[in-house]
C-alpha cells in the first residue's frame, strides 16, 4: 500500500502538504495524518480527495511515537512520502521565554522530526522523497528567535546529510526553508513577542510554499527556498559574515 504520512497536519503548512499530496498523486492509498489536535484532523479528513488516517498524537510523548510505529509495523506500508511539517516557535530573548517554551521547541522542532524520520525510514520506497520542513531562519542565528533558529538550522543540517546517506536507496531529502508564512504559526509565535514589520511585508502564502516544496522534491532539490527575497537571503547569509547581517537587521 502506497502512502504518505505527514505530520503538523492540523493547520499550516502541513495541512496544505496534506492536501495537495491527495490532489496531485493519485497513486497514494492512504495519506496518514497526524497532530494533536483530532477535531482539526477529522475536519481535513472531509476535505481530502483520497482515504486517510486519522492519528492523534502528541509526538514528544513516548507513547505516541510507540503508537506511530505499532500501526508502521501492522500496516507495513510503503511510504512514497515522508512530511515532517510539525513544530512552533516562541518570540522573544531567551531569558524571557519559560523553560517549558524553550525546552518544547527543542522536543518538537528536532527530537520528534528525528524519530519519526527514523521510525518511517524503514518503510520508505525507492525512489520517495522526504520533506522536512525547516525555515529561512536556519540560515542565520536570530537575536529574539534564537532557539527556534536554532532548532531549524539543526533540520536544514540533519537534512543535507540524511540526503547523501539516503542515495543509495534513491530517496531525496528535501529540507524547505521558506520566511515567513501567512498561517497560525505566528499567532502562537506573538504570543511572548511581535514579529519585526519587514517580516510582515515579506510573508507568503502556505499554498505556493507547499506546490514550490514539493515541484523542488520532485525534482530532486535538497534545499527549497521560496520568494526571491528569501533566496537573497539565503544567498548572503553564504557570502557576507554573520555580524554584518545581524547589524543590518537591528537597524531595521
Amino acid at each position: 500500500m502506497k502512502i504518505a504520512v505527514v505530520t503538523g497536519a492540523s493547520s499550516g503548512l502541513g495541512r496544505e502538504m496534506a492536501r495537495q499530496l491527495g490532489d496531485r498523486f493519485g497513486a497514494l492509498k492512504e495519506i496518514w495524518i497526524i497532530a494533536r489536535r483530532e477535531e482539526r484532523l477529522k475536519a481535513l479528513a472531509e476535505e481530502m480527495t483520497v482515504p486517510v488516517r486519522i492519528l492523534p498524537l502528541d509526538l514528544t510523548e513516548k507513547s505516541s511515537l510507540e503508537i506511530l510505529e505499532s500501526e508502521l509495523r501492522k500496516e507495513k506500508p510503503e511510504v512514497v512520502f515522508l512530511v515532517n511539517a510539525s513544530g512552533y516557535g516562541k518570540i522573544g530573548p531567551v531569558e524571557q521565554l519559560s523553560l517549558e517554551e524553550e525546552t518544547g521547541m527543542v522536543a518538537l522542532n528536532c527530537q520528534a522530526l528525528c524519530a519519526v524520520t527514523r521510525l518511517v525510514l524503514p518503510y520508505m520506497a525507492k525512489n520517495g522523497r522526504i520533506i522536512q520542513f525547516a525555515s529561512a531562519a536556519a540560515f542565520l542565528p536570530q537575536p529574539g528567535f534564537a532557539v527556534y533558529a536554532a532548532t531549524k538550522s539543526f533540520v536544514l543540517s540533519y537534512s543535507r546529510a540524511l540526503n547523501s546517506e539516503l542515495k543509495p536507496r534513491g530517496i531525496c531529502v528535501t529540507a524547505v526553508c521558506p520566511g515567513p508564512v501567512k498561517t497560525e504559526f505566528f499567532d502562537i509565535a506573538e504570543t511572548t513577542g511581535t514579529i519585526p514589520l519587514y517580516k510582515r511585508l515579506v510573508m507568503a502564502r502556505p499554498e505556493k510554499v507547499a506546490a514550490l516544496a514539493l515541484r523542488e522534491s520532485m525534482m530532486g532539490k535538497t534545499v527549497s527556498v521560496y520568494g526571491p527575497l528569501m533566496k537573497a537571503f539565503f544567498l548572503l547569509s553564504k557570502i557576507l559574515p554573520h555580524s554584518l547581517l545581524l547589524s543590518i537587521m537591528e537597524h531595521l
